[in-house]
């Protein structure tokens, strides 16, 4: 079968009937997960798209195939790429990962100087994160503007986030700094090289986050998506964390 071919574009005015598709897909899927997300209207998916802040795919028949768009915290320090979604239709075709890829790039081009962070509970997102340069870190490195953790509200492990003054939760906090960074080639391989210790340390945390909880609630929630630099080491000198440290900070 001949693979699927697919147009990702940066979104503008012209694709603003596509917003209400866009949300009902997001909504859709994260029921399907068993998480929640920060909840957003057509209105906003749609002033994304008119501000240039978000790319949208198709197929060469001109089908929509997916979306993701751009979020700025903290004055522009932080960005987010956020409202990742592919159509079920036409999941498991590689197109997520040229979205992010072309997210990525869109953000490194409007934010040149800011950090590029994300959160998820998957591995093969992690996987995508990680081909972009991404690399896993505490949640302390992320931005702490209190809006963006307002939108974790809507997620079924906000209980567990809060317990932990929000330094830990299920999800697993990947950042791209570009005044300190791997390049992909070597995150990409560092991935391919832990991939399964990723895996295991993942499942012990969810256990160790959910274990508290599993007391009080019938039914316990399911899981779904400042740096420090050595003493005086130079500017450039790359960063050195634990495994465990980035994962278990309890």
């Amino acid at each position: 079968m001949e693979q699927q071919q697919f147009k990702i574009i940066i979104a503008d005015e012209t694709h603003q009937d596509f917003a209400q598709i866009i949300v009902d897909e997001m909504e859709s899927s994260a029921k399907a997960r068993g998480t929640g997300i920060a909840k957003r209207s057509p209105e906003y998916i749609q002033q994304k798209m008119r501000e240039g802040k978000a790319v949208i795919a198709f197929t060469e028949d001109d089908i929509w195939a997916g979306f993701c768009y751009i979020e700025t915290w903290s004055h522009g320090e932080y960005v987010a790429n956020s409202g990742l979604i592919v159509s079920p239709t036409f999941r498991k075709s590689g197109l997520a990962k040229m979205i992010k890829k072309k997210i990525f790039e869109l953000s490194r081009k409007t934010f040149p100087e800011a950090k590029i962070f994300g959160l998820t509970t998957g591995l093969a997102v992690m996987k995508i994160n990680s081909d972009l340069g991404y690399e896993p870190v505490t949640y302390s490195e992320l931005t702490q503007d209190d809006a963006f953790w307002a939108g974790c509200k809507s997620c079924v492990n906000y209980e567990i986030l809060m317990s932990k003054e929000r330094k830990n939760c299920m999800c697993t906090a990947m950042l791209y700094d570009p005044k300190d960074h791997y390049e992909p080639e070597e995150t990409t391989q560092d991935f391919t090289k832990h991939s399964r210790l990723y895996e295991r340390f993942m499942r012990i945390k969810q256990w160790k986050l959910l274990a508290p909880f599993m007391k009080h609630h019938d039914h316990p929630a399911n899981s779904g998506d400042g740096q420090q630099k050595g003493g005086a080491a130079p500017e450039t000198a790359k960063r050195h964390r634990s495994l465990f440290h980035t994962f278990f900070n309890f």
